[in-house]
């Protein structure tokens, strides 16, 4: 195992196609599957991997190094199934799209447009191009951005593919400076917890909680609040250049306040030895959301995936590795004698219907996610016997708080 790892990162992207043959783009993705398909029937069938790819071109309707990768991509799976007992048998016979795969200035080119965006072209079939520009989020925008203009940065493979009917490319890009710490050669694990108006953090050691901090930042959800009554209201005006305004600055506000969040979360958990950022995977937590139109909106409108996005390249930087857990009963299980219960937690306030400790309950649920970013690493986890006082700071709107503004011990 080495310390240290290339620093990549994949960066998804939705495209908006503007050269009027999005169909192409899916039939190539179809060919794709074809592909797939024939490869692990050859691989099944016993014939040389060396030659299946001349063999699976002979009959494809796709650029060639488009179809080398999915060939490599179906050979994968096949060799992880040979290496792993309990790796289920790739099949030859499912139908629908696969992601198209390519290499960057062979099956696939990116390019700055005059107005700062991001135009792309996709060589979807031999000598038939698909053509348009990047839609995603500003995080992801600016890093293409930089690595198409810096030396530090390569761009490497992007895969074409359709997600639920949409039509997205992602790019993996690599940092040839900068090195990410081997997430197994942590000593210290900080669990992060996101909630509307803070962020708690917590670090643990092997010889138990170091240290916890909650980071109120109530100005993201009241700013929102506020464009979101002034929208509507030009919107009932009829006032449509005005709404666009406004959320160009809301835009710009929130990102500027997610990037100074983040760098105060890296910079905290540096402080520790070997440290190791644990976010928990909230991908399909928006599309299980249903508690009404108004706080429904309200939820919707938390940027836990950009904030974390930003903490997570922000830390890389850092040589600060990042693993993700499952965010189950985060927020209901006792840290102490881990009794769960949807009863434990009252708005800010937590007490075990079990053993009695009390607590704030989103640092409750950092030091939850802590626990299972420890097991995740596979450590034996300490006993919790205590936990550290409550440290609170409160980031003001002009910038970083570099002293907390409220201290006061454990409820």
């Amino acid at each position: 195992m080495t310390d240290a790892e290339a620093l990549v990162k994949t960066l998804d992207f939705q495209l908006d196609i503007q050269s009027d043959n999005e169909s192409l783009l899916y039939d190539a993705c179809l060919e794709a599957r074809s592909v797939y398909n024939e490869t692990i029937r050859l691989a099944k069938q016993g014939v040389d991997w060396d030659i299946i790819p001349d063999r699976v071109a002979d009959d494809a309707d796709l650029v060639k190094n488009t179809i080398q990768r999915v060939v490599a991509k179906a050979l994968g799976a096949m060799e992880n199934y040979y290496e792993y007992d309990d790796f289920g048998q790739p099949s030859h016979t499912k139908d629908g799209a696969y992601p198209l795969r390519a290499n960057y200035e062979e099956g696939y080119n990116l390019s700055l447009t005059d107005d700062g965006g991001l135009a792309f072209r996709i060589s979807a079939k031999p000598y038939k191009h698909v053509k348009g520009v990047l839609d995603g989020c500003d995080a992801h925008l600016d890093i293409l951005k930089i690595a198409l203009t810096n030396n530090e940065w390569k761009i490497g493979t992007a895969e074409a593919l359709f997600h639920d009917d949409t039509a997205e490319l992602h790019v993996t890009v690599t940092n040839t400076k900068q090195t990410v710490r081997n997430k197994q050669a942590s000593q210290s694990v900080v669990g992060v917890d996101l909630n509307e108006d803070n962020v708690a953090l917590t670090a643990l050691s092997k010889d138990g909680v170091e240290d916890t901090l909650v980071i109120d930042f109530p100005e993201i959800k009241f700013e929102r609040h506020r464009y979101f009554t002034m929208r509507k209201r030009v919107q009932n005006a009829g006032k449509s250049s005005i709404q666009d305004a406004l959320e160009g600055r809301e835009e710009r506000f929130v990102r500027d306040r997610l990037h100074k969040l983040s760098r105060h979360i890296v910079e905290w958990s540096c402080q520790f030895e070997k440290p190791c950022i644990v976010f928990e995977d909230l991908k399909a937590m928006r599309d299980s959301l249903d508690y009404g139109t108004r706080m429904n909106r309200r939820l919707h409108h938390i940027p836990f995936r950009a904030l974390q996005f930003y903490t997570s390249y922000k830390a890389s930087f850092e040589g600060i590795p990042t693993v993700w857990i499952n965010p189950e009963y985060t927020s209901q299980r006792c840290p102490m004698c881990g009794h769960t219960e949807r009863a434990n937690r009252n708005k800010k306030r937590f007490k075990c219907r079990s053993c009695g400790q009390q607590d704030h309950s989103d640092r409750g649920a950092s030091v939850n996610i802590a626990v299972k970013g420890a097991k995740k690493l596979d450590w034996t986890v300490p006993a919790l016997n205590s936990l550290p006082t409550v440290r609170k700071v409160r980031r003001q709107a002009s910038g970083a708080v570099d002293a907390p503004t409220v201290t006061h011990p454990t409820v």
